[in-house]
């Protein structure tokens, strides 16, 4: 068991979590002993220990995280219209993947008859009007902000902040070295906390599926379902069509050269861990001039993150579903910002999603602690939705490289 990696803890725990929770101790779930001291007390403990943990990283990784995102643009001045092309397309492809997600799960509605057992109390409150949500994006204390959790906020003042030291060039320079070392240092601990999830995915899979029984399998795999149809539909037509309308490129071809990057990013569930392949494919196969690619795609890296936001606009309406939560018109619209958003903070390593989703989930007033049961089959989409990310960022390259007079065509075609 010390040779596994975490992927295969997590799953293990999961099928024994599943296995403890539906064999042993819910036919014994009547048993007021293991009710109060084995359901309720140390599975319900170990449980509230890892979702804590999970909490309390995220007001941290978001405020560096977007930060050090932001402040990785360069010279704006420099950048120019690449930049400006760049992001644009990595925040409205982000917005159309979340939007696909919200749809489909509100479509296909995979959480609805789970009917979680929740500690809190869902009181729906009257709708603020959308202006005021958008005004209140901007703190007027952003201490106050991190203090309360408001996490649009913390958003809005890492993205100013990120912006300001990229404006200020070398001067701010140290102040950037400072927030990519505290970054890195909040990454290890996330890293740290992840060592302890097989215990805490175990304990919370375990209690869910005592007091639930089977009626919890379906609306599971209804949930993988609804994801990996999000991806592919986002992979193929909103990619895959841009490349072909906006570039006139054969999806065929782009595939065949982009594949040995993709399987490296899906082996990895990294977006930062491909990078090394991704550029080297996409300038050698892809036909994407250097210093284009050596800047969109380290910055799709950092901030483009749509399989991610898929992954949580499903596993928002699921687990609001879950729970009997009514989600209005300004609560999805909070969603897809929110997602759209988050996905700039989200660091290209394995698990970190997750952490971003308890963001969205407190931003609509959906409990935390149903991460627990997506948080099992997670490793698997994650690997998915990593190939998805780094194939945003390839046809963000390719298109903006031929924009540019930066692409080789005919190395694009070549039969490999």
């Amino acid at each position: 068991m010390k040779n596994w990696g975490l992927t295969t803890k997590i799953l293990v725990a999961l099928v024994l979590g599943l296995i403890f929770g539906l064999v042993v101790l819910y036919p014994l779930s009547g048993n007021a002993f293991v009710a109060d001291y084995i359901i309720g007390g140390i599975l319900a403990l170990v449980g509230k220990i890892f979702v804590n943990s999970i909490k309390m990283m995220v007001v941290p990784l978001v405020l560096v995280s977007i930060t050090v995102g932001a402040a990785s643009i360069g010279d704006i001045k420099k950048l120019g219209r690449i930049g400006t092309k760049t992001v644009l397309f990595y925040l409205l492809t982000t917005a159309v993947a979340i939007t696909i997600a919200i749809t489909l799960a509100t479509v296909i509605k995979p959480g609805v008859g789970f009917n979680l057992p929740s500690d809190a109390a869902y009181v729906a409150k009257e709708a603020p009007a959308l202006i005021d949500v958008i005004a209140n994006m901007i703190p007027t204390n952003p201490f106050a902000a991190l203090t309360n959790g408001a996490m649009l906020q913390v958003i809005a003042f890492a993205l100013l902040f990120g912006t300001a030291i990229t404006a200020l060039g070398e001067k701010a320079i140290k102040v950037r070295e400072g927030l990519e070392a505290v970054n890195e240092v909040i990454l290890k601990l996330v890293m740290m906390i992840m060592a302890i999830a097989p215990y805490g995915v175990f304990a919370l899979i375990a209690k869910t599926f005592a007091s639930l029984g089977y009626s919890a399998m379906k609306p599971l795999a209804a949930y993988m379902f609804t994801v990996f149809l999000a991806l592919f539909i986002h992979a193929i037509i909103t990619y895959q069509g841009m490349l072909v309308t906006i570039g006139k490129l054969h999806p065929f071809k782009f595939f065949r050269n982009f594949s040995p990057a993709m399987l490296v990013a899906f082996s990895t569930a990294s977006s930062s861990s491909t990078l090394p392949v991704t550029l080297e494919t996409a300038e050698e196969r892809l036909g994407v001039d250097k210093n284009i690619g050596s800047f969109t795609l380290p910055l799709g890296a950092t901030i483009n993150m749509d399989g991610t936001a898929i992954m949580q606009g499903v596993a928002t309406v699921f687990l609001a579903q879950a729970y009997g939560m009514e989600l209005t018109l300004v609560n999805f619209l909070t969603v897809i910002l929110t997602a759209t958003l988050a996905s700039i903070g989200t660091a290209g390593v394995p698990g970190v999603g997750l952490i971003m989703l308890s963001m969205v989930l407190v931003q609509v007033g959906i409990p935390v602690e149903g991460i627990a049961i997506i948080m099992g089959v997670d490793r698997i989409l994650d690997m998915t939705r990593t190939a998805v990310n780094i194939t945003g960022d390839a046809v963000c390259s390719v298109l903006i490289a031929k924009s540019e007079g930066g692409f080789d065509e005919e190395l694009f075609n070549a039969k490999k």
